[in-house]
């Protein structure tokens, strides 16, 4: 059976686009499936999980689509200021970042903002949500690198890190993340969290996407696409995507291969076929669209028949030291509602108890 995606990128035009992709054949043709103008200012993040994709926009706002029923449903208000970022965490859970320097976690249930974090004192430039989802990484115009204890929405580790980041990304393992500073991706060791390599980009760089836990797709302000790998520090294969710059790079893996999806400045949407082996070798066009837009951003949405979590438990890490043995444990949990929410109704609980108990 022919598996089957859809690209979606956003526009200066404020227009989001969506192509329905069936991937069956050697050559992958991508048809128009929808063209949305829910925004008034240009789109400056996108998003897809299973059920839902949203964008985010200059406008202040959050569009929510559901791309099971094929309709708008919504728009998330809670940001004043330009919507810098937004990250799925599984089917459940969503955060946004904004140049008002907050962080908000968006239950997917009921669209409700659960905990609404005041994270840096200027804008925020990108997040990340660890694959535990215990922690997020989140950089801003403050010159700060700050990990956030999601269990109990509080600070864990704050980072003087000199310069304003442009992008912060965990890796798909979890055991290192890295921050892009203009041309310089930084990596960094979530044990001792300090660099402990750097991979320089020959032009400013301005995505991004963990291929495997240690390869590492990097586009620039040109028209190539480099793979590096973090550990060495190597660029493996690099090779030319586009006539013009690349604004943002997605993957996703199929049985045997990784297909790289990159959008440029001049409205192309490119498919590539990847075999990651030992000996890299350059990717294969499978396919291609132009959207006659310029795009700004790009997201794959691939519906799943479910996520695989384990069950939710407590986590009180507070210090870097902390954070690190609970993530040692390598548990998946969920950021739920109740978690989020624990200490106020654990009070409420124990007082509950102590009356029972005729205040022992």
């Amino acid at each position: 059976m022919a598996a089957v995606l859809k690209l979606i990128a956003g526009s200066y035009e404020q227009i989001a686009f969506g192509y329905l992709v069936t991937a069956d054949e050697a050559v992958w043709a991508a048809k128009a499936d929808f063209t949305h103008h829910a925004h008034t200012a240009s789109i400056s993040a996108v998003a897809a999980s299973e059920r839902f994709v949203v964008t985010g926009s200059k406008d202040e706002t959050i569009q929510l689509y559901d791309m099971k029923k094929r309709i708008e449903h919504g728009a998330l208000l809670h940001h004043n200021g330009t919507i810098t970022c937004l990250e799925f965490y599984g089917a459940s859970h969503l955060l946004s970042g904004g140049e008002d320097g907050l962080i908000c976690v968006w239950s997917t249930k009921k669209w409700e903002c659960l905990k609404s974090i005041k994270a840096h004192k200027g804008h925020i430039t990108s997040l990340s949500v660890h694959p535990s989802g215990k922690l997020a990484l989140s950089v801003g115009t403050d010159k700060t690198l700050r990990t956030w204890n999601l269990i109990n929405g509080r600070s864990a580790f704050i980072k003087n890190i000199k310069q304003n980041a442009d992008i912060v990304r965990w890796s798909p393992e979890g055991d290192k993340y890295v921050v892009v500073i203009n041309d310089k991706v930084n990596v960094y060791d979530l044990e001792t969290a300090s660099v402990k390599g750097t991979v320089t980009n020959p032009k400013r760089i301005s995505s991004i996407k963990f291929l495997t836990n240690s390869i590492l797709a990097i586009a620039g302000d040109d028209e190539t696409v480099r793979l590096c790998d973090v550990g060495t520090e190597k660029c493996l294969c690099e090779f030319k995507a586009h006539e013009t710059r690349v604004k943002a790079v997605d993957s996703f893996n199929m049985e045997n291969y990784c297909v790289l999806v990159t959008a440029s400045n001049d409205g192309f949407i490119k498919m590539w076929k990847l075999h990651l082996k030992e000996e890299l070798e350059s990717p294969t066009l499978l396919g291609e669209v132009n959207t006659t837009a310029r795009l700004t951003c790009l997201a794959v949405w691939k519906p799943s028949s479910g996520l695989q979590v384990a069950e939710d438990e407590e986590a009180k890490a507070t210090t870097s030291e902390e954070v690190t043995l609970e993530l040692s444990k390598n548990k998946r949990v969920r950021i739920t509602e109740e978690v989020i929410l624990e200490d106020e109704s654990k009070a409420k609980k124990k007082k509950k108890k102590k009356k029972k108990d005729g205040g022992k």
